[in-house]
């Protein structure tokens, strides 16, 4: 799930912290404070032109600059209000998770929802109204890239080459365009987040975006199998005969050769496709329910739906975990050449933070109970090294890996590298947010909040802004050093990238404020 993660707490020390200054430590090497050290502590502290400049004027500069990155990215870098993931300086090289040109945006995280919903954000908060139509250009981006199936695909392409899909917005489809949804790697997801919150924002008025939203929600609903789980990518919906709701089971025997069969339609866990799912269907309901309450309704029972399926795809003992994904007969099953048959000691943990949230969502006490049990099962299946396997062996338990040519095996000393087969454990994070949660009960906390609107940033905030600001380049970017994978050449380069322009923008605009504060 895209923003469900887990937390961790630790012990903070006892410090003194003035606003804009350092934190000092009571009782730290160099004795008492002195009546002098404090008066210098306060000083630092005070928000003094003396000391830390003249807070209105780096305001303002950040707000000018601010406006200048956002019109620069959105009429130099992006596709019709689309965005990549990377581009070299000179935007002549372009890529997503693949090599891209320049009629091509991406719809995969962190591409264009990511830097739309950076957009809103800071619009919210600073209430510029070029920030607003510069998000609401990317929404209508996401409107143009909507397949007919629903939903998105990794891309969105223009030109000549829209022919080859079949987009919702458009009459012109090729004998074989591609309408195909996926679910993976928070691919439509992320784009419906944004677009339901843009909506919210839009007061629901604007037509493309509110009818693009509502048309993805109804066909994630028609697409979600009886028993609750979703596909990683569709076109249509399924035959509901066809996959009758099963509770997980160990198959009687499984081929330890890759068999090479088409795995879109198996019930999936991996990249959390069923948990940003479940997330979005209950965004939904919290945005709609004030405005479309029977709808609304659908959205969250979906969501439940999903939560169903979770507590169903639980492994029997003796491994009452998950597996990254089941056949229609609930059986784990392979996918890629590299995801054999198994219970998953990564997508577990995952399922089972989404279990946590679910409970806290809906107060359903039915999502707790798997906890305990798979809780203690992960325990004992740690390696030495206090770390989990990624695949487990059905039923023996082994740990399973592959070596570089992809033969599966119980050795670890020859894996491929492109892919996590040994994964950090967060056993005790969960635990302690499982524990608080019954200590608490369910929260229900808001999905999708509303920023506030910053009326007086702090000096600190503001000090930063003005420092971003200044690290923008003669058209308004922010130039940084990285590699490009898709370039031809084989060294760090000076390159734009949205994942950090999106959080800069946010970081800036947390400075700035409202522009009616004076």
């Amino acid at each position: 799930m895209s923003n469900i993660r887990a937390k961790t707490y630790g012990k903070r020390p006892f410090l003194i912290h003035f606003p804009g200054s350092v934190a000092f430590p009571i009782g730290a090497p160099g004795g008492r404070l002195s009546c002098v050290a404090l008066v210098l502590l306060l000083l630092a502290g005070s928000p003094s032109q003396s000391v830390h400049g003249d807070d209105a004027s780096d305001r303002a500069l950040a707000r000018r600059e601010l406006l200048r990155a956002v019109a620069f990215y959105d009429e130099h870098v992006s596709v019709n209000g689309g965005y990549l993931w990377r581009y070299s300086a000179d935007l002549k090289w372009r890529e997503g998770e693949g090599k891209a040109d320049a009629d091509t945006a991406w719809v995969q995280p962190p591409g264009t929802p990511t830097v739309g919903e950076a957009l809103l954000y800071a619009y919210q908060v600073t209430g510029e109204p070029r920030i607003l139509a510069a998000a609401q250009r990317t929404g209508e981006a996401l409107c143009a890239g909507q397949l007919v199936s629903g939903g998105w695909d990794y891309r969105i392409v223009s030109g000549e080459q829209r022919s080859q899909y079949m987009y919702r917005q458009s009459s012109k489809h090729g004998p074989k365009a591609r309408n195909v949804t996926t679910l993976d790697d928070n691919t439509t997801q992320a784009a419906l987040q944004f677009l339901m919150k843009l909506d919210r924002e839009l007061h629901f008025k604007h037509q493309a975006i509110h009818a693009a939203a509502m048309y993805a929600l109804d066909k994630l609903v028609a697409v979600q199998y009886p028993n609750g789980a979703w596909p990683q990518r569709f076109s249509e919906a399924p035959n509901p005969a066809d996959f009758p709701p099963l509770p997980a089971s160990y198959p009687q025997s499984w081929s330890r050769e890759y068999p090479k069969l088409d795995y879109r339609s198996h019930y999936t866990f991996n990249d959390n496709s069923i948990a940003d799912t479940i997330e979005t269907m209950f965004m939904a309901h919290q945005i709609y329910r004030d405005q479309a309450a029977e709808q609304a309704d659908q959205y969250r029972q979906a969501a439940l739906r999903g939560g169903a399926f979770i507590l169903a795809a639980q492994m029997p003992e003796p491994q009452p975990g998950w597996a990254q994904q089941y056949d229609r007969e609930m059986h784990p099953a392979w996918a890629r050449k590299f995801e054999p048959p198994a219970v998953t000691g990564g997508e577990s943990q995952g399922v089972m933070r989404v279990l946590l949230e679910l409970y806290d969502w809906s107060g359903e006490e039915r999502f707790l109970k798997p906890i305990p049990s798979a809780l203690a099962y992960f325990r004992r299946s740690l390696r030495p090294d206090g770390r989990l396997a990624r695949f487990y062996e059905l039923k023996t338990n082994r740990p399973l890996y592959f070596t570089k040519d992809y033969q599966l095996t119980y050795d670890d000393s020859d894996m491929p590298t492109h892919y996590g087969f040994i994964i950090s454990s967060n056993l005790d994070a969960i635990e302690r947010k499982y524990q608080s949660l019954l200590k608490s009960g369910p929260n229900r906390p808001t999905l999708a909040p509303r920023p506030e609107r910053i009326e007086r940033p702090s000096s600190r905030n503001i000090r930063m802004a003005a420092q971003l600001a200044r690290e923008l380049d003669q058209r308004g970017a922010w130039v940084t050093q990285g590699e490009l994978r898709f370039d031809d050449r084989d060294a760090s380069v000076p390159l734009i990238d949205s994942r950090e322009f999106a959080t800069r923008i946010r970081q800036i605009s947390q400075g700035i404020g409202a522009a009616s504060e004076k």
